[in-house]
């Protein structure tokens, strides 16, 4: 019996042991290695972005204490298209610490295609006040992205794409220019989000010709508000050169189409999704482009009055510069070609203008400059002004530059409408 009792032990410690060999967990599968956890820059205490016109971004800073930053795109409606290419931050940390930043998100689609609003000739503005903006070198990086190295002399530090024009700066136009009697501002709608869109006339509304400006379509190109307020400021001045050209022709300028994106710091398209320089080719949708339909019919109130603009040109920023010149399907094209050839020679001759036009057979459907010239029998085309280099200049974009440009239009216009 003792010899049994013996065996039925063993028996179960090794089925116990057998048991355990058996039911023992196979071993776990290998995680995948997780990202590095971003690390604070003893330098960098915050990124700041709620100031007017800040620009909505990500942040973080790598192991390395590179400043990673990630600008955010707006979408078009009913579409693939995606825009970033705007930047307006205020970098807070140590006095004289040397910071290297990286921007990213800049791979846009545009008309489905991917493409992008930087590349090697790219530059960046930055200002220790907001006020004072000078230009430092964009390395541009694999992988669609810049390097900018800066220092912060004073504890905080602005960064731009280009020299910010704001809401604050167009009001502080529009106050001094109402009290001008050469002056009439006129509300003509509103934006998506309420904020009031103005038609600034210069000038006498019987004068013998007519001239219309529009800026700020797209929210990250601020040059041509400088250019409008350059070309406002000279003609209210009461000099003879203003004078004299205010006896020919009348100015009217919407300074600044898309409110609403440039207080929330946007690129491209307005709060629902639609790009305004787009869809001219039929009539404006008042739900969700009421800044185009506001401008539209003014438009149709100047024509139906018998004071229709003659000449109509769409400020706008780019990477080229050129004076876009479409060519619809219009019985009148060989005259409108001819007179925007006689536009560009008189920018030549009166600007610091040199990058020339589109030529061939360039279309630029649905934007503000074809669609006047099919729907409204107006002459109008699309004013690229070069982000990076002032060409005839010879040095990289500034306000004062711009202002100087729209100054210098006031002989443009004179001898486009000379007798």
């Amino acid at each position: 019996m003792n010899a049994l009792r013996k065996i039925a032990r063993r028996l179960a410690v090794w089925y116990g042991l057998a048991t355990i060999a058996v039911s023992w967990p196979a071993p776990a599968a290998e995680e995948p290695p997780k990202p590095p956890v971003p690390q604070p820059n003893a330098a960098v205490e915050f990124i700041y972005t709620g100031m007017e016109n800040g620009s909505p971004l990500q942040w973080e800073t790598t192991p390395d204490g590179t400043i990673r930053v990630r600008v955010l795109y707006d979408y078009e409606r009913n579409s693939p298209n995606r825009a970033a290419g705007h930047w307006h931050f205020q970098i807070q940390g140590k006095p004289g610490a040397d910071l290297t930043l990286v921007l990213e998100g800049f791979d846009n689609v545009y008309n489905g295609k991917l493409g992008s609003p930087v590349s090697q000739k790219s530059i960046c503005y930055v200002s220790p006040d907001g006020a004072r903006w000078s230009v430092v070198p964009a390395e541009y990086l694999e992988g669609n992205r810049l390097c900018v190295r800066v220092r912060l002399e004073g504890g905080s530090l602005y960064l731009a794409r280009l020299e910010p024009y704001r809401l604050s700066d167009l009001k502080r136009l529009l106050d001094e220019l109402r009290g001008n009697r050469l002056t009439e501002i006129t509300e003509i709608g509103q934006t998506v989000e309420g904020r009031p869109l103005e038609i600034v006339r210069v000038g006498d509304p019987a004068a013998p010709h007519r001239v219309l400006l529009r800026a700020r379509a797209h929210a990250w190109e601020p040059g041509g508000n400088w250019v409008v307020e350059g070309l406002l400021r000279a003609l209210v001045a009461g000099d003879p050169v203003s004078q004299r050209c205010l006896a020919r022709y009348c100015v009217y300028v919407m300074p600044m189409a898309n409110k609403d994106g440039v207080a929330r710091g946007m690129t491209r398209f307005n709060l629902l999704g639609k790009d305004l320089n787009r869809d001219w080719d039929r009539p404006a949708d008042p739900k969700f482009a009421p800044e185009n339909h506001a401008l539209e019919t003014w438009l149709h109130r100047m024509r139906a009055a018998g004071k229709a603009p003659e000449l109509a040109i769409d400020l706008h920023n780019d990477e080229s510069g050129r004076l876009h010149v479409s060519r619809p399907a219009v019985e009148h094209l060989p005259r409108y070609l001819e007179r925007m050839k006689r536009l560009e020679a008189l920018l030549r001759k009166h600007t610091w203008f040199t990058e020339g036009s589109t030529g061939g057979t360039y279309r630029n459907p649905g934007t503000l400059g074809e669609g006047l010239v099919e729907r409204f029998g107006i002459d109008a085309c699309i004013l690229e002004l070069n982000c990076n280099w002032v060409a005839g200049l010879r040095q990289p974009p500034s306000a004062e530059a711009w202002q100087t440009f729209g100054r210098q239009l006031r002989e443009v216009f004179f001898e486009y409408f000379a007798p």
